[in-house]
């Protein structure tokens, strides 16, 4: 599917696989909406995009505030968003002993990890079954058995669930739903000790933007695909019953 000049909102924008992915949707003549803590992290690729002859604009946003949140919500209500990357997130840290872990790792993991994407989510889906056509992409992780990440792994854990369950709201609508799992990659948040280099997670975070058909809640690993041009990936994705 062609994203030329389809509006497109990535969240977490200003770093790691949100930058990759927001430079890739720049090649791909994507117009942009770009979302970070602060709309100066994104300036760079806002003025890239426009120079390329694109429509961009950077919004700053703290998605562990509630009111920040609903400041951006009310922002983004005003355009005609087609896809919606929700690629922000926070892993607050690792806790050697389990047994301290406070509440504030939880509320925190929750709030910017599922409740900030639902709610952007919550907002747009109707605009997007009312003009019958959008993409949302939600990113989770593959963590799992290290109860020294507990919030993080149940805040990415209850995104998956809440996802699928949006998804069974589709009915006849071309609107795709997927989650994208971008592996542990060698960023801010997974460390220098992670084995894939972000580039690896491009092409299988952005691939379901661009099918024309997929399972709806589906959770795409994108270092399954790592080998893989983006055409290929969308293929593959699209093959997927």
């Amino acid at each position: 599917m062609d994203i030329k000049n389809r509006l497109v909102l990535v969240t977490g924008a200003g770093r790691g696989i949100g930058r990759l992915m927001a430079e890739k949707l720049i090649e791909l003549q994507a117009d942009l909406i770009l979302v970070s803590r602060d709309a100066s992290h994104t300036k760079d690729l806002e003025e890239k995009a426009v120079a390329a002859g694109l429509k961009a604009v950077s919004f700053g946003a703290d998605l562990g505030d509630r009111k920040s949140v609903e400041e951006l919500i009310s922002k983004l209500e005003q355009y005609d968003i087609d896809i919606v990357f929700n690629n922000a997130g926070i892993q607050v840290t690792y806790r050697s002993d389990v047994f301290d872990t406070p509440w504030e790792d939880y509320e925190l993991s929750f709030r910017v990890n599922t409740i900030a994407p639902m709610m952007i989510c919550y907002s747009l889906f109707p605009k997007m079954k009312a003009r019958g056509f959008g993409r949302i992409i939600n990113t989770t992780s593959g963590i799992a058995g290290e109860p020294q990440q507990g919030p993080y792994s149940a805040s990415k854990a209850g995104l998956d669930k809440v996802t699928a369950d949006l998804s069974r709201l589709i009915e006849d609508e071309d609107i795709l739903i997927f989650l994208t799992d971008p592996g542990w990659c060698r960023t801010d948040l997974g460390g220098p000790m992670a084995p894939n280099d972000p580039v690896s997670a491009v092409n299988g975070c952005i691939a379901g933007a661009l099918a024309k058909k997929g399972k709806n809640g589906m959770i795409i690993h994108a270092q399954d695909y790592a080998d893989l041009t983006l055409e290929q990936t969308v293929e593959k994705i699209e093959a997927v019953v």
